[in-house]
């Protein structure tokens, strides 16, 4: 592998501190807070806090928690659940291929960061039919399979010998046409955001490619971020929130956003008026939701290396419609008469960028709360409560309360590159 120098010269010379700082589990936090103190002080137009009902939420999801996992031995939140959805070892038959570890980590690392960038929000008409069992999956369920389905023929990757891989040359002569035939997409069966995921891919690639400190070369992989870390941290130990920045670094373009500084992409983030900070960063609110997401998502494949994923409790929760979705339904968030809930509103938009900050910030109080009632040490983390969790909670109530696909409380025009 390429020395990694050069690609940390690259981060310093390029990522100015403002920059870093936006890309960072802390920002996500700080900032948040700062949006959810504005709303509970009544500025908001779109959202009031009836905070006593943070109880109320706790405790039903505790309940969702002990039901799902009566002995409270609770996997962490991570894509490699839903490869598993139905109790069936998808993954463990393509493991069982590969005899090395390393190699192993690097095959797990590839097909996670592809799938979970396919992994916004699919909408309520799409379904994926998985052959072998000839069971029907919808969302992130049917996303995961069929993305793994992919992988496993091969999709990703430019040699056929060796179709256990994602590299940069493969990756960046993917079509709309050879995803969407993978995604079993077609007229009546239409996937949300399906260009955008293509190209979300695409420019995976390009960034694959540019950075061989990182990734290798020949081909560049994004497993290789295993052979990094591993000659980055001889002790062993990697840094949760360390190892969101360098994803943030390294894929910092291929997140389609309009949102720079100074030329350089932010991410997933936003803009909201009660972030002042009187500088080149002002107003600007992150969320990194799906590189958080994948952050999550890496640790069991580099743990596999060998290597121990350390400050787990320093990331957030995501911010997306399930885990919104639950707070506005048990009422801890209070849309206001001015919100029409029969609009589909823009991401960027104001309601949006609030009800993410105030999912970001509950969520850490609901943690708290729901580790009480569960009797749990601070060993339940953030992962533990959006798999028990809160996660399965938000779908629960929606489904409940608007069948029969159970759509977010307030609606999105997503497409397929944030939720």
């Amino acid at each position: 592998m390429t020395s990694i120098a050069p690609y940390e010269a690259a981060v310093r010379r390029e990522g100015q501190d403002r920059l870093r700082d936006l890309r960072s589990a802390t920002a996500v936090r700080e900032r948040c807070e700062r949006v959810c103190r504005w709303i509970a002080d009544g500025h908001s137009p779109y959202f009031q806090l009836d905070t006593p009902r943070l109880a109320d939420v706790a405790e039903f999801v505790a309940d969702v928690t002990r039901q799902a996992y009566p002995d409270l031995a609770i996997p962490p939140h991570s894509r490699w659940r839903h490869f598993a959805v139905d109790g069936l070892d998808r993954w463990g038959s393509v493991s069982r291929t590969i005899g090395d570890s390393i190699e192993l980590a690097r095959t797990a690392v590839d097909l996670a960061v592809v799938s979970v960038l396919l992994d916004a929000g699919a909408g309520d008409m799409w379904r994926y039919r998985e052959a072998k069992a000839d069971h029907v999956y919808a969302r992130s369920e049917g996303l995961a399979v069929a993305s793994l389905d992919m992988f496993k023929a091969g999709a990703f990757s430019s040699d056929p010998t060796q179709p256990l891989r994602a590299d940069d040359v493969a990756l960046s002569a993917l079509d709309s046409r050879t995803v969407g035939r993978g995604l079993q997409v077609a007229a009546d069966n239409p996937l949300v955001g399906l260009d955008r995921r293509t190209e979300l891919l695409q420019r995976l690639g390009h960034a694959l490619a540019s950075q061989p400190a990182l990734f290798g070369e020949s081909p560049a992989r994004p497993g290789g971020l295993v052979d990094y870390l591993i000659e980055r941290e001889p002790n062993g130990l990697v840094s949760a929130p360390d190892l969101l920045t360098i994803l943030l670094d390294a894929f910092s373009t291929i997140w389609p956003s309009g949102l720079t500084i100074r030329g350089f992409p932010i991410g997933d983030a936003g803009i909201h008026s009660s972030v002042g900070t009187g500088d080149d960063t002002d107003g600007i609110v992150p969320f990194h939701k799906l590189s958080q997401w994948l952050t999550y998502s890496l640790i069991e494949p580099l743990t596999s290396a060998g290597l121990t994923v350390v400050g787990i409790d320093k990331l957030t929760a995501l911010a997306e419609y399930r885990n919104g979705g639950l707070l506005i339904d048990l009422g801890l968030i209070r849309p206001r008469e001015t919100l029409n809930l029969r609009d589909r509103h823009q991401v960027t938009s104001q309601v949006i960028v609030e009800w993410r900050a105030l999912t970001i910030t509950l969520m850490d109080r609901l943690l708290e709360a729901v580790r009480g009632r569960l009797n749990r040490d601070a060993s339940f983390q953030m992962p533990q409560l959006l798999q028990g969790g809160t996660w399965a909670a938000g779908r629960l109530l929606a489904l409940q309360l608007r069948p029969p696909q159970g759509p977010s409380p307030i609606l999105v025009a997503a497409d397929g590159s944030v939720f």
